[in-house]
């Protein structure tokens, strides 16, 4: 069982362990029930942010918390080379392509300096202890002239899209991981956990604060994800 507090948002490694511990729990029924609470619009989210990346023909990409591993499958059919890291064996486990996954840390990457031309991570930055040694290893490992694409929930701009995505997300999101997922505690944990993550003017200057350059953020599928971009000179 996840170790995950109902009360309150984990903070530090209680929160790394915590995190990785309820990511193992929902592996087994995880994609599954996460097509079903975004009504697939996930994938068009992952469509969108390939295209950010303009990846020229066999890039060598890192997937960062890849999950079960379906993201990597897709680079590597476009002809890139994909690679997945994750912090949850147990998310690993459930994947279709063991040799191109590995358990690891988002903030000490197992991967040398200036190795990969691209990083995409999604939907884990607020599951992350801190963002900035998370930039900082990004920019390490992303090659001079690579580029980072990174997804998360958003609050819409829009008042009565923020009305229906707080309905859902904060609603109906739990009562539906609830009955289909294997830990309750997981998802009454990620609405909450949207709290985490900085302003979107803040996480921009931390990719600049980083290193990275044309740091942009901008909003998704009527504003219910966004997408930062940048570069490394």
């Amino acid at each position: 069982m996840s170790a995950m507090p109902t009360d309150r948002l984990p903070e530090g490694e209680e929160k790394r362990q915590a995190v990785r511990e309820m990511f193992d729990a929902v592996a087994p029924k995880y994609d599954r029930v996460n097509r079903l609470m975004t009504f697939r619009l996930d994938v068009g989210v992952r469509r969108k942010t390939l295209e950010a990346l303009d990846l020229s023909p066999g890039s060598t990409v890192l997937d960062l918390a890849c999950g079960t591993g379906d993201f990597v499958v897709e680079l590597n059919k476009a002809g890139h080379t994909a690679v997945g890291i994750d912090l949850s064996y147990g998310m690993l486990a459930a994947g279709r392509d063991l040799r191109r996954l590995s358990q690891g840390d988002l903030l000490a990457l197992p991967v040398a300096d200036a190795s990969v031309d691209a990083a995409v991570c999604g939907y884990a930055l607020r599951n992350l202890v801190s963002l900035e040694p998370f930039f900082a290893e990004l920019a390490r490992v992303v090659r001079p002239g690579g580029r980072i694409a990174l997804v998360d929930v958003s609050a819409p701009d829009n008042r009565v899209m923020k009305w229906g995505f707080d309905l859902h997300f904060n609603k109906i999101v739990p009562k539906i991981g609830g009955l289909l997922g294997s830990d309750k505690n997981a998802y009454e944990y990620l609405p909450k956990s949207v709290a985490y993550l900085p302003e979107p003017a803040e996480m921009v200057a931390m990719l600049e604060r980083a290193g990275f350059v044309n740091a942009e953020r901008r909003q998704l599928t009527l504003g219910i994800a966004q997408l930062l971009t940048a570069d490394r000179p």
